[in-house]
């Protein structure tokens, strides 16, 4: 492996750290509801960050799969939209000083960017690192929105109820990193809000704010969540309106209701899918015909009233 301190630089200016927390919101991977870009875009532009590493992305970037943008004006390039990654430092609303991972999730290198990465927290004395992401889930957005906890230690997320047992997913830097600290016997946690199945394409605020408020119970540090809180009640209300334009919907949202009532009741399954009195459509159907009724409810052309 090549070094992987020649990966970034670190700013030689920082002031006393204490022993922050690191959190990772990395884009790329599975980001349901675009849950973790609105959690990081809250942090960012609700605190002040001061960017103390940047990651050398030329290394890391695979530009042909994931062209960045540029803009064409008349007769010139006026513009280019450069990937950064970089290592942010912020403060939460008491002060207290965290540290925000942001850019796209590398394409290449992976083991040298989670060892780089590893080594920054050393140096930097971290204490704690915990990951954002979002999942889409057969789940009704007129319930609570969970959240799946994990950890290097189980301790880390005590009073967090499992969702699942055993299965095997695509990998994400994000997660490797922490399972690369859980084998260091360094402490490391994540979370990844459920979506509805049927929002999942669009913006969903109200995961963003399990995600945070997830971090601040498990750290300590108070962030910032009332925007998110104030978008998610809109956005609740705008799904309800669309939903209740037809029998067909409603029944469809009845039955994802139910379906998480009866996890809610018998939480020992294990298994979101369970269901207490004989089989109900799978995820797949209720998510798939609710998807495309709310698509069809918010064409461009469409008139409010559809």
């Amino acid at each position: 492996m090549l070094d992987p301190h020649e990966l970034y630089q670190l700013s030689d200016d920082l002031p006393d750290l204490g022993q922050p927390v690191l959190i990772q919101a990395l884009t790329g991977f599975v980001d349901a509801g675009n849950a973790t870009r609105l959690a990081r875009e809250q942090l960012l532009t609700t605190l002040e960050a001061r960017p103390i590493a940047s990651f050398d992305v030329d290394q890391l970037f695979d530009y042909r799969s994931r062209r960045p943008v540029m803009t064409f004006v008349e007769d010139h390039w006026e513009s280019y939209d450069a990937p950064t990654l970089d290592l942010h430092l912020l403060h939460d609303d008491d002060e207290t000083p965290f540290l925000l991972l942001t850019g796209p999730e590398p394409d290449l290198q992976w083991e040298r960017f989670v060892a780089a990465v590893a080594g920054l927290a050393t140096r930097l004395d971290v204490r704690l690192t915990v990951g954002l992401n979002s999942i889409p889930m057969a789940v009704p957005h007129t319930r609570p929105t969970g959240v799946t906890a994990h950890a290097t230690r189980r301790e880390l997320i005590a009073g967090h109820e499992p969702w699942l047992q055993r299965v095997q997913v695509p990998g994400s830097v994000g997660h490797l990193l922490e399972f690369r600290l859980g084998e260091a016997r360094r402490d490391a946690l994540g979370f990844a809000a459920h979506v509805p199945h049927y929002v999942a394409q669009t913006e969903y605020p109200a995961a963003a704010e399990v995600l945070l408020t997830s971090v601040s119970r498990s750290t300590g540090l108070l962030l910032p969540t009332e925007e998110l809180r104030t978008s998610a009640e809109a956005v609740r209300v705008e799904i309800d309106r669309q939903v209740a334009q037809t029998d067909d919907a409603a029944a469809l949202v009845q039955a994802l209701e139910e379906q998480y009532d009866a996890f809610a009741r018998g939480r020992g399954e294990k298994n979101l899918l369970a269901a207490e009195n004989g089989p109900l459509p799978t995820a797949d159907e209720l998510g798939a015909e609710l998807e495309r009724f709310l698509a069809e409810q918010s064409r461009p052309g469409d008139t409010p009233n559809g």
